[in-house]
C-alpha cells in the first residue's frame, strides 16, 4: 500500500503495527523512531524494522503515511514537531483513545497541504511496551477512524483500508460520536475498576489474601499505565463525567432496591447485567 510508513513510538501499538505491516508487506520500508537509545538498540535487530531515527522529523521524511503511537498527551505536540518534514500529501495517523482534541488540532498544525485522519484501534492492554507487541494485535478488533467533517475524503478512504488489512473490523465516525461512546464502553470501565481497588486499599491489608478470580477479573484493567490514563481522563473529562453520572444514577437505584428490601427490583438489575455480558 505504502512505499515508506513511519511509525513513532514503538510502545505495545507502534511495535504490534510495525510487526503486522512487515507481515503483511504493507510498505517497502518501516521507519521507526524510539526516544529511548536502548530502544533503538533493539529496533536494529528486529527484521520488522527497516529504518532507525533518534529524531521523529527524520523519521517522517519521504513517508506516505505516518503513525503516531505516543501517549494522547503527546500526540499534538509531536504533529506540530514534525509538519515540516512530512511531505506535501501525506497521511499522518495515530492510535489515541480519545479523539476529538486530538483530530481538531492535528489537522489545524497540519495545514492542507498534508492529512490528518484520527484512528483508535481497541487493541490496547494493561501490558505495555514492545516486549508485549504482537503481529496479530489487530486482528478481529474493533478499529475506530474519526476523519473531520472537511478532512480528505481520498485520505480518509486510505486509513480505513489500511486497517482493514490489518484485519481490523473498521468504523468510520466522528470525533466527538466517538469520544461518547469510548467513555461509557472503555473509560468508565478503567475508572470503576482504579477506584474499586483504590477503596479496597484503605481496608484491612489482609483481605487481600481471600481474594478471588471475580476481584481479579473485575479489576484486570487497574493495572494499566497511570500517568497513560491522566492524560486520557484530561482530554475526554466531559465525556466520561456524563458517564459517571449515568453510573451513579444506575447505582443509587440499585442502592435504593437493597434498602427498601426489593428484591425483585434488584435481580432486575442483575438480569439486565447478565444479559449484557452474555452478549458481550
Amino acid at each position: 500500500m505504502f512505499e515508506k510508513i513511519s511509525i513513532l513510538a514503538p510502545g505495545l501499538l507502534g511495535a504490534s503495527l510495525a510487526q503486522a505491516v512487515h507481515l503483511r508487506k504493507l510498505a517497502s520500508t518501516i521507519a521507526v523512531w524510539a526516544r529511548r537509545p536502548e530502544t533503538r538498540l533493539k529496533l536494529r535487530e528486529v527484521a520488522w524494522c527497516d529504518e532507525v531515527f533518534e529524531k521523529p522529523e527524520a523519521a517522517c521524511s519521504g513517508a506516505d503515511l505516518v503513525v503516531i503511537c505516543t501517549p494522547v498527551g503527546k500526540i499534538v505536540e509531536l504533529v506540530r514537531k514534525i509538519r515540516e518534514h512530512v511531505p506535501h500529501g501525506a497521511i499522518v495517523t495515530d492510535v489515541g483513545s480519545v479523539k476529538s482534541l486530538i483530530c481538531r488540532q492535528g489537522s489545524h498544525q497540519l495545514g492542507p497541504e498534508r492529512h490528518f485522519i484520527g484512528s483508535h484501534p481497541m487493541a490496547g492492554s494493561e501490558k505495555s511496551g514492545m516486549d508485549h507487541a504482537r503481529e496479530d494485535l489487530f486482528e478481529r478488533r474493533p478499529c475506530f477512524v474519526t476523519p473531520l467533517e472537511d478532512s480528505d475524503p481520498k485520505a480518509a478512504e486510505t486509513v480505513v483500508a489500511f486497517w482493514r488489512e490489518l484485519d481490523a473490523d473498521v468504523t468510520t465516525i466522528n470525533p466527538e460520536k466517538h469520544d461518547e461512546i469510548v467513555a461509557h464502553i472503555s473509560h468508565l470501565p478503567h475508572v470503576l475498576a482504579s477506584i474499586l481497588c483504590s477503596s479496597l486499599e484503605l481496608k484491612d491489608p489482609s483481605w487481600i489474601q481471600y481474594a478471588g478470580a471475580g476481584l481479579r477479573d473485575t479489576t484486570r484493567v487497574a493495572s494499566g499505565n497511570t500517568e497513560m490514563w491522566r492524560e486520557i481522563l484530561q482530554q475526554n473529562r466531559h465525556e466520561i463525567i456524563r458517564a459517571l453520572d449515568a453510573y451513579r444514577d444506575e447505582l443509587h437505584s440499585f442502592q435504593s432496591a437493597l434498602a427498601n428490601e426489593d428484591y425483585y427490583l434488584a435481580r432486575h438489575f442483575l438480569d439486565r447485567g447478565k444479559s449484557y455480558r452474555d452478549k458481550l
